[in-house]
């Protein structure tokens, strides 16, 4: 199986308190840390768990516009790139098809994980009925508001401001959706005010923030003790370079040029550690491939490109921001 190589590097990771001493904001550069071994690091390949039910996307319309704001983990060039075409969210054939197109893959994934983490029906309708989860980074609100439709209480948050007021036009246009609490914020300014959420989920941002380390701990620090973070982000691979900056930049024009830069990807390995230090237990991790002659997207073992992470943070209370 594809993974298995990164199966068997991350089985052999030492114990955090063994690495203290590493850099966390150096891991985007193109090293190794990873030889020592003795403690084992446990989760499920996607094929090792049940398989999902794909869910449908939701549909699109409006935009307005506006400014941005900043915190601790945030990259002022990086919101200057997504204010600009924050009016094209909802647009399925603009800048952010490819997300559009993931979108479904990405639900299954959390839909599958979260259920049986919460011991839901994945079966029924709304299965996150009574629970409080947290979209960082939210965008126009294209994976808040399927959740919201899955009965969660969602609070979607941005750091850009045109993305949260087009998602609160789009979500005043279902009933199922306009109890959404948006907020042009950061992670950062949640855990100020002491929010904390059963599910934390940030997909797609961890590549564009300054800070992973310090934004990975501010997730932590949203969940609540026994509660659930899942990232997904681009792993920083030869053949992520290939597919997800030049094919999809350059050649496909899937995504403007720049949207992505190669250094600031995060390995498997690397997001597992980053993780751990701030009390997140990975559990469970799938890549996503696309089939070109089909143009969808689907949950598999190869995490080479794309690839998503389920975690857990220990029941018991501990300060991760210290």
């Amino acid at each position: 199986m594809a993974s298995k190589l990164v199966l068997n590097r991350l089985r052999s990771l030492s114990r955090v308190s063994e690495l203290s001493d590493v850099r966390f904001d150096k891991l985007r550069e193109p090293i190794s840390i990873f030889s020592i071994s003795q403690n084992h690091v446990t989760w499920r390949s996607y094929s090792e768990a049940s398989q999902p039910t794909p869910i449908n996307p939701p549909p699109p319309p409006p935009s307005p516009n506006t400014s941005t704001t900043t915190s601790s983990s945030l990259n002022e060039f990086e919101l200057a790139k997504f204010s600009i075409i924050a009016e094209t969210w909802w647009d399925a054939e603009g800048p952010f098809k490819p997300l559009h197109l993931m979108n479904p893959t990405r639900l299954a994934f959390i839909r599958s994980t979260l259920c049986r983490h919460f011991r839901k029906d994945p079966n029924c309708t709304r299965p996150f009925e009574g629970l409080k989860f947290v979209d960082v980074g939210c965008g126009g609100g294209i994976l808040s508001e399927p959740l919201a439709r899955m009965g969660a209480t969602v609070t979607g948050v941005d750091a850009v401001d045109k993305n949260i007021k087009i998602a609160r036009l789009h979500a005043d246009l279902d009933p199922q959706t306009s109890s959404i609490e948006y907020r042009c914020t950061t992670a950062e300014s949640l855990v100020e005010e002491q929010r904390q959420f059963d599910a934390v989920i940030a997909l797609e941002v961890i590549e564009h923030v300054a800070d992973p380390a310090g934004f990975c701990k501010s997730l932590s620090a949203l969940t609540i003790p026994g509660g659930a973070t899942v990232i997904s982000t681009i792993n920083r691979s030869m053949r992520a370079y290939a597919t997800a900056i030049v094919a999809a930049e350059y050649l496909l024009h899937w995504l403007p040029k720049g949207t992505h830069q190669w250094s600031s990807f995060l390995t498997p390995e690397e997001l597992v550690l980053i993780l751990q230090r701030a009390s997140i237990s990975v559990q469970e991790m799938a890549g996503f491939v696309y089939n070109p002659l089909t143009g969808r997207w689907s949950l598999s073992d190869d995490i080479s490109v794309n690839f998503i992470a389920f975690g857990t943070k220990s029941a018991k209370k501990d300060e991760t921001l210290d």
